[in-house]
């Protein structure tokens, strides 16, 4: 789970960790009270996405006026695809460099690890690709934890004054208390900036905990579907699996493994999938129908895939699911259904008195599904 700054910031502040001084606005005049407190001000939107500043997302004014006619354009606005409903108001800060920090889970490792470079407020994918020798690596030890020798070296990489190590200790001595504390898998300052005049500040803060560690944390536990978009949660509160993607080829399975190596196969073949979608095993009719209806009223997907292996599912129950699905939504999207197993000579019998294509093979499925979905695309 993702939280936004303004509450990555309030847990940063806790444990000691130096942040500029701010105030969370919902409405143009509140960013203008914040303004008249804190003087120039930079305005930043409260989204779960990355590069809001390249996309606008973060603006400055010098005055209460200034801020609260600003405030007007972001609040209500759409920036990467997600509404913004408040506004981090904080003091504009005067800073001389920027560093990335933050530590976090190597998975391929199998431990913790800090991450620091000279170069921050630069994605951390972006400055692995392009710069891997600017990254430094610190593993911890699960048994002992931080130990302040990690901060010297970190301080050394950065080439921060003598004077202030004890501050970087300070704060990687935080980071992983965070990191216990909440069950996080990712604490980042980024950037983690050096003011005019010396001193470190968190400009920026971002921390995901680990979903499964949630019902240790009941301040985050009801606020735990917030990432999910309309559809997601729509699904999610019927009892699908179900995952967001950003392609244009409905995806319905029985089974997570089917469904993945679906969408394999649509990639495979020059096809994006809309999502990832598993009705499970033993689907009834009813099911079936709310997953389709979910897929067909989808405003992305131009093609709905379907590829049933029946064991405990019947098949026809799949296809009475799916006529009922079609007769009420009237939609005209095209679907390509692939079945095979349990009651599958009436499964096809269903489908293909309607009109619809039946395959037995996954691959001819998705090849078709792909071929339509590129026709569509470039008509």
């Amino acid at each position: 789970m993702k939280l936004y700054e303004y509450e990555a910031k309030s847990i940063a502040s806790k444990y000691g960790i130096p942040v500029p001084r701010g105030y969370l606005a919902s409405s143009p005049g509140e960013v203008a009270d914040a303004c008249k407190k804190l003087g120039e001000v930079a305005m930043k939107s409260q989204i779960l996405v990355g590069r809001r500043g390249l996309a606008g997302g973060i603006k400055f004014a010098k005055t209460p006026n200034e801020a609260y006619e600003v405030a007007k354009q972001l609040l209500g606005s759409i920036i990467r695809g997600e509404k913004v409903e408040k506004l981090l108001v904080e003091e504009k800060i005067c800073i001389e460099k920027e560093y990335y920090l933050s530590i976090t889970i190597d998975r391929a490792e199998k431990r913790i690890i800090y991450l620091v470079s000279k170069m921050g407020g630069v994605e951390i994918e972006e400055l692995v690709k392009q710069h891997p020798e600017a990254l430094l690596k610190i593993p911890v030890d699960p048994l002992l934890g931080y130990r302040p020798y990690m901060s010297r070296i970190a301080a050394k990489f950065l080439e921060i004054p003598k004077g202030h190590w004890k501050e970087l200790h300070n704060i990687m001595n935080a980071m992983y208390k965070i990191m216990i504390d909440y069950d996080a898998d990712l604490v980042e300052f980024n950037p983690l900036a050096w003011k005019c005049g010396g001193g470190l500040i968190a400009l920026d803060a971002k921390i995901t905990i680990d979903d499964n560690s949630l019902f240790k944390h009941p301040e985050f536990l009801e606020k735990a579907h917030r990432e999910l978009s309309e559809l997601e949660k729509l699904a999610k509160s019927i009892g699908f699996s179900y995952v967001e993607l950003d392609g244009d080829i409905g995806i319905i399975c029985n089974g997570a493994g089917l469904t993945m190596a679906t969408m394999d196969l649509v990639a495979y073949y020059g096809g994006k999938p809309a999502n990832f979608l598993d009705i499970g095993g033993g689907a009834s009719k009813e099911r079936v129908r709310k997953a389709v209806k979910i897929l067909l009223e989808h405003p992305r997907v131009k093609v709905l895939l379907i590829n049933i292996f029946g064991g405990i599912t019947r098949c026809d129950e799949v296809a009475k699911g799916i006529i009922e699905a079609l007769e009420e939504t009237q939609s005209k999207k095209p679907i390509i259904i692939r079945l095979l197993g349990t009651n599958e000579e009436e499964g096809r019998r269903i489908l293909e008195s309607r009109g619809l294509q039946v395959f037995t093979e996954a691959d001819d499925a998705v090849k078709k599904a792909v071929e339509i979905t590129k026709s569509i695309n470039n008509s």
